[in-house]
């Protein structure tokens, strides 16, 4: 049931004003395809904007921002739409819909891509892989680039060629003020620091410079299985091998139940399991002598670790994570201790649904080696991300499955420095934010966000406050 969310807010001449300069659309309660544009990629998050402006590039953004700002509307932002935490949908404001803008330029012999952003890792990869060449992507191919580069970007390069915001070289971004600014090293730098890490806090990204790198297109990648009776053997024994791994292998352990596939015995169907995820970055003839010792984990069920195409395992968890289930994430980076891996093993067994899950993301290598304050993600010295996930198909009794993963972050979090993730956040609080960005980085990001949105028009997101709103 759609609801009349601009009546007695917005008249039609004020909304026909604003269509009338945009070579977009835009969307609002009542047309046939409100329903449609409103909804997102999480469905736990069921909101009814007032408008939805679909933009159609740079100008439109710079409209809607002009537009929202002049009507004071709650602004959210929407690339991807994934929108774990649901900041790119609200109640009553305007939705700034980047999902039409999908251009991209690769420039083979400079490697780098100029990226819109409403763009997804599956587009991008389609483009960069031409040429033999990628930037960390997501896990998901439909996750959209901006937010997830925004925020940090981990993904199957990370340990060989950093995060995804450790490769953005510039951004277009347009301001609160109305202004359209490009920041890199040398323009706006200071914003150029925040934006690698500090989320959507200071303005709307409308394109991304990425450096790439030869990838594929065949690499060494895939996934091993391990049963429930070796996974403390398997996730013991796999914290030893990180630390020495080579930079071109990460890898994933995945605390879940086995869904119903193919290389997968029937019996083993639902019963819970511990999957290893890796891929090597390199030759795959090279990979094999590296991910030998991920073979000897254990006994697995089924290995299915070999050469595939880049692409292919860029979408290899798709068909897993397709939109409209309700979803919750929350994280902490930890140490793999024996206490640390006793908390997972305990919450393992406690998952509430099939699809909940423990992931445990490898970190180091080009990752840890950015130097301290190069940029806003500021979480190098962990060697694990622990991601907490609640998934369901439905609303029925997901408020209980949300509350076990509260709880499984907050017993697995101790055994870290109490830092999370923005990017696998459900719903940090104040007081996770500041975790998350700690000492000198969040004063620096305050001091960004003084300079670029000091009302804080740009709130739906880990936020940080400006200066006048902390008062």
């Amino acid at each position: 049931m759609s609801v009349d969310t601009t009546k007695g807010v917005l008249g039609d001449a004020t909304i026909g004003e604003l269509e009338a300069g945009l070579r977009g659309t835009v969307v609002r309660p009542g047309d046939a395809s409100y329903d449609e544009a409103r909804t997102i990629w999480n469905a736990a998050h069921d909101k009814h904007p007032a408008l939805v402006v679909r933009c159609a590039g740079t100008a439109d953004v710079l409209r809607a921002v002009e537009f929202a700002r002049s009507q004071d509307l709650l602004v959210a932002v929407r690339g991807g739409a994934h929108s774990i935490a649901g900041f790119s949908t609200c109640d009553g404001g305007i939705v700034i819909d980047l999902s039409g803008m999908r251009g991209a330029v690769v420039d083979p012999r400079r490697r780098r891509a100029v990226a819109q952003a409403g763009l997804t890792w599956g587009d991008l990869d389609h483009e960069t892989q031409a040429f033999g060449l990628a930037v960390t992507g997501g896990l998901v191919s439909s996750t959209g680039i901006a937010g997830f580069t925004l925020g940090g970007g981990v993904g199957w390069l990370l340990r060989r060629h950093g995060l995804a915001s450790d490769n953005l070289t510039a951004a277009e971004v347009v301001t609160a003020d109305g202004r359209v600014v490009r920041a890199d090293e040398r323009e706006h730098s200071e914003l150029f620091w925040a934006l690698r890490g500090g989320g959507g806090n200071f303005g709307v990204v409308t394109s991304l410079e990425y450096a790439l790198h030869p990838v594929g297109p065949q690499v060494l990648a895939g996934l091993i299985v391990y049963p429930l009776d070796q996974a403390r053997q398997v996730v013991t024994r796999w914290r030893e091998l990180i630390a020495d791994m080579p930079d071109e292998l990460t890898t994933l352990l995945d605390l879940t139940t086995a869904p119903p596939v193919p290389f997968l015995p029937s019996e083993v169907h639902g019963t819970r399991v511990v999957v290893l995820a890796g891929m090597y970055a390199g030759a795959p003839a090279a990979g094999e002598a590296a991910v030998a010792a991920l073979r000897a984990l254990g006994t697995p069920i089924a290995d299915v670790l070999g050469p595939m195409p880049y692409a292919g395992m860029q979408s290899l968890l798709d068909p897993l994570w397709t939109a409209g289930a309700h979803n919750y994430f929350t994280s902490a980076f930890i140490e793999p201790t024996d206490a640390a891996v006793d908390a997972l093993l305990r919450q393992h067994l406690r998952t509430p649904t099939p699809s909940s899950e423990l992931h445990l993301h490898q970190l180091g290598g080009a990752f840890a080696r950015v130097p301290a304050g190069a940029t806003a993600f500021s979480q190098r010295r962990a060697s694990v991300l622990c991601n907490v996930i609640a998934r369901a198909p439905g609303a029925a009794g997901f408020e209980d499955h949300v509350a076990w993963a509260r709880g499984a972050r907050e017993e697995i979090a101790v055994h870290g420095g109490g830092s999370m993730y923005v990017n696998f956040t459900g719903d940090a609080g104040a007081d996770k934010v500041r975790a998350s960005y700690p000492g000198e980085v969040h004063e620096r990001l305050v001091r960004v966000k003084d300079a670029y949105d000091p009302t804080n028009l740009f709130r739906l997101n880990q936020n940080i406050r400006p200066s006048a709103a902390a008062r």
